[in-house]
């Protein structure tokens, strides 16, 4: 069995890419389902955020084709054009790569906390869809426990500029005095909550959060004093919106080209600084093309989140650390668990030839043979049955000077403390 990792990330893929193999929660369960069951998945897991997509299986051989394949099938893409800005990694460099997943390593922002919940989501919706089981499951379990361990012995968790953050001070380059501005939220998800809590703190008092739900819309505004409205109220709330920040879960774009024209027309072409955090992207490209509209994706905020990352560097060497002793932890539990397994697989080998002489013992007693006779016969028989295999693989072992595998036999197959050697007459 192989353990695969295979994902496309912002640092290999534009946003453009990496809206079409984002995997929507509503659709995750039949996604885990196909995954699960290609011929040579055995195990799957799905972590699909705005900056990656990642697909962990345990497969029969590597595999990577088949599941690239499957994926493009499942967007409607071409697989070789995946291959492209695709990335795999195998056993331990995949252990590796998702423990540093986990802590923020690998994020664009440098030890974000939000990945790691993001993470025990898929953990759940692979549960949930039957797609753990052994090896799999133990991983994440596993890197979770890391996890907490680089987040409690380092600094890399401690005031991280978020994506949210991020956002944020990009506006503040363009607002001078955040007291007078007015910003309109779209979704109500971690992201968009501490989004809402920065505004708030940077000075914004007039705060709108729109969602699909009021009830969660007003669980994020109440707080801050802001007002809770639903999706079909955007229209109409765009038209006071100085800064308008989305990310939500949706399939397709929430805020169009027509629909931003109309309130700028009603605003008075007053400037409007606009952020689309989601992937997929919540507001049309085209938005952008406006000329009183000042938007970013993602993917611009970059430089902001550069700044985060040579500040935080010390703390990320010491998580690079605890998370090569992770990764040995788990190599030694797999060598734990790799010999139990064998250890049962000989134990096996060892009852089922031990029955097959006491059948034949037992029938012969049944017979009538002498029971010394039939003893003996038992005994003779079983010491040939459970030597001949390894006698054979020795003596081939010797005949190649396998000195490697003579010393083990020797060591496994006798005991020098143990004196069988019958005593002189």
């Amino acid at each position: 069995m192989t353990l695969l990792a295979l994902g496309i990330n912002h640092r290999t893929a534009t946003v453009e890419v990496r809206e079409q193999v984002a995997f929507t929660p509503s659709g995750m369960k039949e996604a885990l389902t196909q995954l699960r069951g290609l011929p040579n998945v055995r195990e799957a897991a799905v972590v699909s955020t705005c900056n990656r997509t990642e697909l962990y299986c345990v497969t029969e051989g590597a595999g990577e084709r088949e599941i690239l394949e499957w994926m493009g099938r499942y967007h409607g893409l071409d697989a070789d054009e995946l291959t492209r800005c695709a990335y795999h990694y195998l056993d331990d460099e995949a252990v590796r790569h998702l423990m540093r997943v986990a802590v923020g390593l690998d994020s664009m922002v440098l030890g974000e906390p939000q990945i790691l919940g993001q993470l025990k989501e898929a953990y759940q919706a692979a549960r949930q869809a039957r797609g753990l089981s052994g090896e799999l499951e133990g991983l994440f379990q596993h890197t979770f426990a890391v996890a907490k361990r680089v987040r409690t012995e380092t600094g890399i968790g401690r005031n991280p500029v978020s994506v949210a953050y991020a956002a944020v001070s990009l506006a503040s380059r363009i607002f001078d005095d955040f007291s007078q501005a007015r910003a309109l939220l779209v979704g109500a998800g971690e992201t968009i909550e501490l989004v809402a809590q920065h505004l708030h703190q940077a000075g914004v008092r007039q705060l709108v959060v729109a969602n699909r739900t009021l009830e969660r819309a007003n669980l994020v505004a109440g707080g801050l004093g802001g007002q809770a409205i639903t999706l079909d109220q955007i229209p109409e709330a765009l038209i006071n919106a100085d800064i308008v920040i989305s990310s939500t879960a949706a399939p397709l774009p929430i805020l169009g080209k027509g629909m931003v024209e109309r309130a700028l027309k009603k605003r008075r072409y007053r400037p409007m600084f606009m952020v689309d955090i989601a992937v997929p992207r919540d507001i049309e490209p085209e938005v952008g093309k406006l000329s009183d509209v000042f938007l970013y994706t993602v993917d611009d905020l970059e430089e902001v989140i550069d700044e985060n990352r040579r500040h935080r560097q010390v703390a990320a060497d010491h998580a690079e650390s605890l998370i090569e002793h992770g990764v040995r932890d788990w190599q030694k539990g797999q060598r734990i668990r790799d010999g139990g397994a064998l250890i049962r697989r000989v134990r096996e080998h060892g009852e089922a030839l031990r029955d097959l002489s006491l059948d034949d013992a037992l029938a012969r007693l049944a017979r009538g043979e002498a029971s010394e006779d039939v003893v003996r016969r038992l005994a003779n028989q079983l010491t040939n049955r459970l030597m001949h295999r390894p006698t054979v693989a020795m003596r081939e072992a010797a005949s190649a000077q396998d000195q490697e595998l003579l010393e083990a036999a020797n060591a496994l197959l006798t005991d020098p403390s143990t004196d069988v050697t019958p005593p002189s007459s």
